[in-house]
């Protein structure tokens, strides 16, 4: 039986840009750098070696020091003050030693590296294949970036698509809850029982609603909101029977104007989702202290505190999205990311300050919605 032969991966092609105005040159570092998958541009001055690098991606260029008009020194500079060329690995390559002042502008101007004539073939071909693979590599990861990318937004659309798809359902089954309540509203067990339908399905709207909010934020790059004249007095009020049977640990304290043009649904948003996780992750003999600002005649202030610290190296990272406490099986981990975006929507802020015990979250808004 015969040996199986495998394919080996095709090369991925790699240009290096040979310039020098002797065309007898150009020819000796072509047949010592030919190889397959390099491809190999010939230019005879400065200006022509420009018109290639319009035209092509280069891993390597080879730049000779003396030429006529345009030297290897006047190249490397334009090469280094154009985005496109910027990070082009540059060797030079000239016919005798320069002076000290020489090497330095060399550096200067961009060089990697000096190599001196008559060339070495071995030590030229193991610069250039360092320098040719290290491009490939850079090519090879900007894919792997792009495909991680792709992958990433198809898993939202997947999650927008899934959470949308899964209300109809759960409509279905807060409803169904209701009616039996209704019907057997004289029997305590399937009372009992149509509660907790109802508590846990008012939960899974929440996440549902959560999931949706991220795939917006991060298909879009924003919350959509819908400003109207509201009230933070009226809607903490409002929130606070999502509380029960917490209510008693809920300190709230009001002060000034509180009256600007807000979405009010988002704003109940970032209420329940502060005021949520301060009683889940506070410490449980302390309250939670819920203060509406309104003193300022610009903005509206939310301040949600409670009992306990978060660490120092969790805090950076404490708006991104699916991050939960260490250990915590509660909840999406979208929270925290679904204020910062309701917030920016609004044109406000959210600021976290953690210290002496305490944890406080600040929700900064203009009293008009940013771009109404």
């Amino acid at each position: 039986m015969g040996e199986t032969l495998v394919a080996s991966p095709p090369v991925k092609e790699a240009s290096v840009l040979l310039v020098d105005d002797r065309e007898e040159n150009l020819d000796v570092l072509e047949v010592l750098l030919e190889q397959p998958g390099l491809r190999l541009l010939r230019a005879r001055s400065g200006p022509e070696a420009l018109e290639l690098l319009l035209e092509h991606d280069v891993a390597l260029a080879l730049l000779d020091v003396h030429m006529p008009d345009m030297d290897g020194f006047e190249l490397a500079e334009l090469m280094r003050g154009t985005e496109r060329t910027r990070a082009v690995p540059i060797i030079f390559v000239t016919a005798a030693t320069p002076a000290v002042d020489r090497i330095f502008r060399g550096y200067e101007a961009g060089a990697v590296d000096f190599l001196f004539k008559p060339i070495n073939p071995h030590l030229l071909q193991s610069k250039v294949n360092v320098f040719i693979e290290l491009f490939r590599q850079r090519q090879q990861l900007a894919e792997q970036v792009e495909e991680h990318k792709a992958l990433i937004r198809t898993a939202e659309l997947l999650i927008g698509v899934l959470s949308h798809d899964l209300r109809a359902p759960l409509g279905a089954i807060v409803t169904a809850s209701e009616l039996l309540a209704t019907i057997h509203r004289t029997d305590e067990r399937t009372v009992q029982i149509t509660s907790r339908i109802r508590s846990s399905s008012r939960r899974m709207t929440r996440l549902i609603e959560q999931l949706l909010d991220f795939t917006n934020a991060r298909v879009t790059g924003r919350l959509p909101v819908r400003p109207a004249d509201n009230d933070l007095r009226e809607l903490c009020h409002a929130a606070m029977f999502e509380f029960e049977p917490s209510r008693n640990r809920i300190e709230l304290t009001v002060t000034g104007d509180t009256r600007g043009r807000w979405d009010g649904d988002r704003l109940l948003q970032i209420i329940w989702n502060l005021v949520g996780n301060a009683l889940q992750h506070g410490q449980p003999d302390e309250p939670v202290e819920l203060v509406i600002d309104g003193s300022s005649a610009d903005t509206v202030t939310i301040r949600v505190s409670n009992g306990g610290e978060i660490p120092p190296d969790r805090r950076a990272a404490l708006f991104s999205p699916f991050l939960r406490a260490s250990g915590s099986t509660h909840g999406t981990g979208l929270g925290l990311f679904i204020v910062d975006s309701i917030a920016r929507a609004h044109g406000g802020t959210v600021e976290v300050a953690s210290g002496d015990g305490r944890t406080t979250f600040t929700v900064t808004l203009p009293r008009q919605a940013a771009g109404q």
